[in-house]
This record gives structure tokens, sequence and C-alpha cells, in this order.
């Protein structure tokens, strides 16, 4: 065993961006993460990076993706989109979702490019 490691990467503490509900999506400079608890703005909490979660989504034309396409973090709007332009990519949908849903399921990839 590696006698670097400092923890396992699926949850780590974090500060709040911003007020974030239970289950929200956060983006913390390169991380994205949903918050396991609801944090106030500036709040050190446990985020977890990795998973398959259903988060909510923008509408509107080109918002929706494919499977395995990539989704993009909105962090304006607090959504995933289809969308590149200004966004955060934080994983790929993992089922296939129409421009006008709601929300939708992504796995995420543990850090934004």
């Amino acid at each position: 065993m590696a006698t670097n490691l400092v923890q396992e990467g699926c949850y780590v503490s974090l500060s709040a961006p911003y007020a974030v509900a239970s289950g929200g999506g956060a983006l913390v400079g390169s991380l994205f993460g949903i918050a396991v608890t609801a944090l106030a703005n500036g709040e050190v909490g446990t985020f977890g990076l990795e998973g398959v979660r259903t988060l909510p989504k923008a509408t509107g034309a080109s918002t929706g993706g494919s499977q395995g396409a990539k989704a993009y973090w909105n962090n304006t709007n607090k959504n995933v989109t289809a969308s590149a332009s200004g966004n955060s990519l934080i994983g790929a949908f993992l089922n296939t979702c129409a421009d006008g849903d709601a929300t939708c399921v992504v796995i995420l990839n543990g850090i934004t490019v």
C-alpha cells in the first residue's frame, strides 16, 4: 500500500463557493462535486466527486445530449447542458436526454476541464 495516500478521492472536504443544497452541484475551482449536506457560502463540507448522479438540466435548443456525449456545468444557472461554450466539462450523459428534459443522468469525471 502506498504510504503517501491522504484519502480516497470519491468524497472530499471542500469550501462551498456559494450556498448549495444537499444533492446540489458546485464548481470549486477545477473540481465539480455534489454536496452531501446543505452548505452555506464558504462553509466546509463533504462533496462527492464521482459516481452517477441525476442533476438539473438546462432546457432549450442544444441542451440535450446522447448517451456518452460530454456533459457540461453552467455555473451561472447551476445546471447541466450539452453546450461547451462558457461551461465546464463535468462528465458524460449516461442516458440520452432531450432538449426539453429538466433533469439528466450524468457520470461524473471528478475534475472539470
